[in-house]
C-alpha cells in the first residue's frame, strides 16, 4: 500500500527532509510499508496515530537508530539513508528525558557540546543561554532528581538544542507529565519552536497535542500513511473513516446511496456534497457531534427530521447529547449543542427535537460494516 511522495505547497522550494519508499520489517512483521514524506525547513510536523502504528519507527529511522530495511532519507540535501546518528544533524527528545543523573543540569546541557570539543567559556555562555531559554536560569547546579517531570524534559530540550541542530526530534515527550504540566509545555515547545525556526518533528498519540502544536500532522496507521494536512484539513476532511474516528469524535451511520449527491439513512434522504457512489452503494455517513444542527420541534424544512432526546451529558463548555429517531433506524447520533442553546431550548432527557445533518458537513465512506 505505497503512496506518493506527500508534500506542501511550499512555493516550489525544495524539502529539507525528503523520505521516500521507506520500508522497515522486523522479521515477517511490516513495520513500515513504503513511506513517503517531504518536511520543509521551519515546519513543526507531527506524527500521530495508535500504538503500534510505525509512527515512532519512522522517527527512529530519521534518526538512524533503526536503520530502514530499503528507501531513503536525504536531508538538506544529503543522503544520510546509511550514516549513524552521530554523523546526522539532529536534537532528539525522549519520553523517559534521558537525562544523566549523575551529572548536574549544567554538565548535561552542555554533553554534546564537551564531545564537540567546545572552549569552556563557549560552552558556559551556551548551556546559560539555553537554560535561559527553557525557563530555568537557576537550575544549573542542581541534579534531575532534584527537578520536577516538567523541568527535566525542559533540560532534556535544552540539551537537544545545544549544538544548534537544524532537525528537533520529539518522541512522545510530554506523555510521562500530568495534564496542567504537559498544556502549558505543548504552548512552550511551540513558542520555542517558532522563535528558533528549527525543523521539528513529534510523535504523539494524543490528537489534541497534534492539532494544537502542528503546522502539519501525519496520520498513521499500520505502517502507511493515512493522510496529511493541516491540523484543519485533517479535523474537518478526513481522507478516511480511519483518520475521521481517531481525530476528534465522530458520528458513523450506515447509508446507502439514493441518488448523485443524495444517500439515505433509516427514512431519511441527506443531501450530501461532492461525489457519491452508484445509486444503491451501501455507505457510511460520518458528522461531527459539533455538526449535527437541533431546532425545538416541529421545525419546518424537508431537513429536519424528529428526534428523541436518549440522554444528556454536561461536558462543561457544551452538553452532549444522545438522539433516537424512528428516522434514522438503529442508528444513533451523538449531537455537541452550546450551553446556552441547551437553555433556549429548555432541553431534557425524552424531549423531541428537530434535527438536521447539513450537507457540506457529511463525510462518505466506504460501509464500515462491510
Amino acid at each position: 500500500m505505497g503512496g506518493p511522495v506527500i508534500a506542501a505547497t511550499n512555493g516550489g522550494r525544495a524539502p529539507y527532509l525528503r523520505i521516500a519508499e521507506l520500508t522497515k520489517r522486523f522479521g515477517a512483521f511490516t513495520a513500515l510499508d513504503r513511506i513517503s514524506l517531504d518536511v520543509y525547513e521551519g515546519e513543526f510536523v507531527c506524527f500521530l496515530g495508535p500504538s503500534g502504528c510505525g509512527k515512532t519507527t519512522l522517527l527512529r529511522a530519521i534518526a538512524g537508530l533503526d536503520i530502514q530495511t530499503a528507501g531513503r532519507v536525504e536531508q538538506g540535501g544529503r543522503d544520510i539513508s546509511a550514516l549513524p546518528p552521530d554523523r546526522r544533524d539532529f536534537g532528539i527528545v525522549f519520553q523517559s528525558y534521558a537525562l544523566f543523573p549523575n551529572l548536574t543540569v549544567a554538565k548535561n546541557v552542555a554533553y554534546g557540546l564537551e564531545n564537540r570539543r567546545s572552549g569552556r567559556a563557549e560552552i558556559a555562555r551556551r548551556v546559560q543561554e539555553l537554560l535561559d531559554l527553557v525557563g530555568l536560569p537557576d537550575q544549573s547546579p542542581k541534579y534531575p532528581a532534584q527537578l520536577s517531570g516538567g523541568q527535566q524534559q525542559r533540560v532534556a530540550l535544552a540539551r537537544a538544542l545545544a549544538t544548534s541542530p537544524k532537525l528537533l526530534l520529539l518522541d512522545e515527550p510530554l506523555s510521562a507529565l500530568d495534564a496542567k504540566v504537559r498544556d502549558h509545555l505543548r504552548h512552550e515547545i511551540t513558542r520555542l519552536q517558532r522563535r528558533l525556526g528549527v525543523t521539528t518533528i513529534m510523535v504523539t498519540h494524543d490528537q489534541e497535542e497534534a492539532l494544537t502544536m502542528a503546522d502539519r500532522i501525519v496520520v498513521m496507521n499500520h505502517g502507511v500513511i493515512e493522510q496529511v494536512g493541516t491540523p484543519l484539513e485533517i479535523y474537518r476532511s478526513p481522507a478516511s473513516a480511519f483518520v475521521a474516528d481517531f481525530v476528534g469524535t465522530m458520528n458513523f451511520i450506515p447509508a446507502t446511496v439514493a441518488r448523485p449527491g443524495a444517500v439515505r439513512v433509516g427514512s431519511v434522504e441527506l443531501d450530501a456534497t461532492g461525489e457519491t457512489p452508484p445509486a444503491g452503494t451501501r455507505v457510511t455517513v460520518a458528522i461531527r457531534p459539533e455538526d449535527v444542527e437541533v431546532q425545538r420541534a416541529p421545525a419546518a424544512g424537508a431537513r429536519f427530521f424528529a428526534a428523541r432526546v436518549a440522554a444528556i451529558t454536561f461536558l462543561g463548555s457544551f452538553f452532549r447529547l444522545d438522539l433516537a429517531s424512528e428516522s434514522l433506524g438503529d442508528a444513533r447520533l451523538r449531537a455537541d449543542v452550546p450551553v446556552d442553546l441547551v437553555r433556549q431550548l429548555d432541553v431534557s432527557e425524552g424531549q423531541v427535537l428537530a434535527v438536521a445533518l447539513p450537507a457540506s458537513r457529511l463525510q462518505i465512506y466506504a460501509r464500515i460494516d462491510g
